[in-house]
């Protein structure tokens, strides 16, 4: 089971090599590790070539492009993401194989902790909004970009149904309710902990707070229409 990890990159420089060393330190190592550069203006392509990435420009501005080009890009049989910003646990890559190879899924979600918040340092606000989720999509699990894994196969299958319309949708949401359409099934794991930053929370929570949730209704209501 060969594992792809794809990170879309926008400006990273700050972040990048944190996350890329994470990677290095897997117990069982990815097979490749993708960079998709999505027009930066920084170091953020230098520093994933320094860490011996693969580097796949991609010129379309928007977090859906850069993913789908990264998706599209991997060689492996299970396509593994996390944020830029993220930094995984050594056991991470470990553990998803473990998941795909115990439960006949599709694709795995996990959970995650801003770990640059000193008293938010927990998993309970990621917890709740993935079973708020659950509920609001009728018992079905959804799936985080910072942390989630899928098969090539579903992929291929799902892609060309995608929204690429960031302002419309909310990519992660949109890509977890197609591959329900298609009788594909998400798993939830708990367990499965990556820590990010929380940097856009800080920065722009209007954002956080009003976009992102007027974004996810919009994508689920655009799902029960189809």
């Amino acid at each position: 089971m060969k594992v792809s990890v794809v990170i879309p990159a926008y400006n990273e420089e700050k972040y990048l090599a944190e996350c890329l060393r994470s990677l290095a330190r897997q117990t069982e190592k990815a097979d490749e590790i993708i960079v998709v550069d999505n027009n930066s203006t920084d170091k953020t392509a230098a520093i994933a070539k320094r860490h011996h990435c693969r580097v796949v420009t991609e010129s379309q501005q928007g977090i859906s492009y850069a993913r789908n080009a990264g998706f599209n890009a991997a060689k492996g049989d299970i396509i593994a993401r996390c944020d830029a910003d993220t930094v995984v646990p050594p056991n991470w890559i470990k553990e998803i194989k473990t998941q795909f190879a115990t439960y006949e899924v599709d694709a795995v979600g996990g959970t995650a902790l801003f770990r640059d918040l000193p008293l938010i340092k927990t998993t309970v606000y990621s917890n709740l909004y993935l079973e708020a989720m659950k509920i609001v999509q009728r018992g079905r699990e959804t799936l985080v970009g910072m942390n989630m894994a899928i098969t090539r196969d579903i992929w291929r299958r799902v892609r060309g149904t995608l929204e690429m319309d960031n302002h419309k949708v909310h990519e992660d949401i949109d890509l977890a309710l197609k591959i329900w359409q298609i009788g594909g099934k998400i798993r939830y794991d708990k367990s499965l902990v990556v820590h990010s930053s929380a940097r856009r929370l800080k920065r722009k929570p209007w954002s956080f707070f009003i976009e992102y949730p007027l974004r996810t209704l919009n994508t689920i209501s655009q799902a029960d229409r189809s």
